[in-house]
């Protein structure tokens, strides 16, 4: 017969634990609950004491400190310092000063979506400040920099996955800077990147015209070129626009409009290329 209580302590027997259970007594245990609050409130002091380092400076300790950052190239520290600033007096011309340096600062670390929008926020809360020039220009300066070569040719590819908009900005900056303060110290280099820009903006337009050549369609590679004629007429890539005009008439089989564009090619590129 099967026992049905196999596998059963027998009566009266004591079941032992797999391991024993410990048990402090009450006076532990509130030691190492006070101790673990002493760690808590130690660590939290700390934060505290970190937290607190500027609690007491003064806005010329902060400005101070500020450009201590910005001639040693520390460009996170500075972003930080004035921010402290500008919370805890964001008024006058400390504050001012502080936004513009803030820009400086996010333009050297890299950051320049971020130093565009502190300029332009800059531009627009002081319309008349008497550094407005220069928030312009560091708004430009942010908005583009040329890479190596950017100018050296024209490859024809698509041109829908470049995005222009931060050139046209900064063109848009800089002309407004040389527009309002034509005698100011950052206007001469502004005009000379202002031709850069120019370059840039006509080229991507005859990018376009040549997408639309190499997919065919002649008529409105001819119109994008044009544009490059009617807007950007002192750009150097203007020899490229008619090259693609030229290239399009004899496409369509427009004997005079090509002869007519090789003429004026001629004229101001005797040794072009697209003459050949």
């Amino acid at each position: 017969m099967t026992d049905c209580c196999a596998g059963r302590a027998p009566a009266g027997s004591i079941m032992e634990p797999d391991s024993p259970t410990p048990i402090y007594p009450m006076s532990r245990l509130l030691s190492v609950a006070v101790l673990s609050l002493g760690f808590a409130l130690l660590a939290g002091g700390c934060a505290n004491l970190e937290a607190d380092k500027t609690a007491n400076w003064t806005v010329e300790h902060f400005l101070a400190e500020g450009r201590s950052n910005l001639q040693d190239g520390k460009w996170e520290e500075a972003i930080t310092t004035y921010q402290k600033l500008l919370g805890r007096y964001p008024f006058g011309s400390h504050a001012e000063q502080a936004q513009l340096d803030i820009a400086y600062a996010y333009y050297k670390n890299g950051e320049r979506p971020l130093a565009v929008a502190t300029a332009d926020r800059f531009i627009q809360m002081h319309p008349t400040h008497p550094r407005v020039d220069y928030a312009y220009y560091l708004k430009g300066l942010a908005g583009f920099q040329p890479p190596s070569g950017i100018f050296s040719r024209i490859t024809g590819d698509s041109p829908s996955e470049r995005d222009i908009s931060p050139v046209r900005e900064a063109f848009d900056a800089y002309r407004e800077l040389i527009n309002r303060f034509p005698d100011s110290h950052y206007a001469p280099d502004a005009r000379e990147r202002l031709g850069h820009i120019i370059n840039v903006l006509a080229m991507h337009e005859v990018n376009i015209a040549r997408y639309y050549y190499s997919r065919g369609a002649f008529v409105a590679a001819v119109n994008r070129a044009k544009r490059v004629l009617e807007i950007y007429q002192s750009s150097a890539v203007v020899e490229h626009a008619l090259g693609v005009m030229l290239d399009a008439y004899r496409k369509m089989g427009f004997a005079d409009l090509r002869a007519d564009t090789a003429r004026v090619l001629k004229l101001n590129y005797p040794g072009s290329r697209y003459l050949n």
